[in-house]
C-alpha cells in the first residue's frame, strides 16, 4: 500500500491537495507531519514553494469547507451516526462544543492546532448554521496560519527533518497546544489594541464635537 510519501512523490501537488483535504475532513492523514515534511522538501529545492504552499492551503480550505457544508446538509444525526468512521469521537464533539461556548467563532482559527477539534469544528459550525461569510473569515485565516506555521518550521529546520519527525511524533500533544496558546494570546493582544484604538477614536470625536 502506498504511503503519503509515495503519493506526493508520484502525484506531487495534486496529492498534497487531496491529502490535506481528506485529513481535514477526518481521515487519518498526519497533517502536521505532512506539512512539516513539505517544508523540508522545499528546503532541498525539490518542490516549488509557491505551488506547494498553495496546494496545501487550498487542500485545508477545501477540507474544512466540505465539513461545514456536510454539517449544514446532514446535521447532527450524521456526525453522531457516522462520526466514528471519520475518527470523530463523542469526546471530541463535547470538547469542541465547550470551546465554541467559551471562545465563539475564534475556535475556527485555533481548531487546526488542536488534535481532533479541527475535524469537528467545521461540522459543528455547519450544524449551528454559522453564516458562511463568518465561517470562511475565521476558518480560512486559521488555515493560512496553520499551513504557514508548519511549512516554515520544516523549511527552516531543513536537514534536521529526521529528528523533527521523531519530535513531532512523540511530542505533538505538547507542541500543538503551545502553538494554540501563542495564537490565542496574539489574538487577545490584537483585539485589545483594536478596541483601545476605537475607544480613543470615539473619545476624540466626542471632544471635537464639544
Amino acid at each position: 500500500m502506498e504511503t503519503w510519501y509515495d503519493l506526493i512523490a508520484q502525484y506531487g501537488y495534486i496529492a498534497i491537495f487531496v491529502l490535506l483535504t481528506l485529513g481535514i475532513v477526518g481521515l487519518p492523514v498526519p497533517d502536521e507531519v505532512l506539512l512539516t515534511y513539505l517544508g523540508y522538501v522545499i528546503s532541498l529545492g525539490n518542490m516549488n514553494f509557491l505551488f506547494t504552499y498553495t496546494s496545501a492551503l487550498l487542500g485545508a480550505i477545501c477540507g474544512i469547507t466540505i465539513s461545514y457544508f456536510l454539517g449544514i446538509k446532514l446535521g447532527e444525526p450524521f456526525i453522531r451516526k457516522f462520526g466514528k468512521r471519520l475518527f470523530i469521537s463523542e469526546r471530541m464533539i463535547q470538547r469542541t462544543n465547550h470551546l465554541f461556548n467559551r471562545f465563539g467563532s475564534f475556535v475556527l482559527v485555533i481548531c487546526y492546532f488542536i488534535p481532533g477539534v479541527r475535524h469537528v469544528a467545521a461540522y459543528l459550525g455547519g450544524i449551528s448554521k454559522f453564516p458562511f461569510k463568518r465561517f470562511a473569515m475565521f476558518a480560512y485565516i486559521g488555515a493560512i496560519i496553520w499551513v504557514s506555521t508548519f511549512i516554515v518550521l520544516g523549511n527552516q529546520l531543513g536537514n534536521n527533518w529526521d529528528q523533527l519527525f521523531v519530535m513531532l511524533h512523540h511530542y505533538i500533544w505538547i507542541i500543538l497546544p503551545t502553538l494554540m496558546i501563542i495564537i490565542l494570546l496574539l489574538g487577545i493582544i490584537v483585539f485589545y489594541y483594536r478596541r483601545k484604538e476605537k475607544l480613543i477614536s470615539s473619545n476624540n470625536i466626542k471632544d471635537w464635537k464639544h
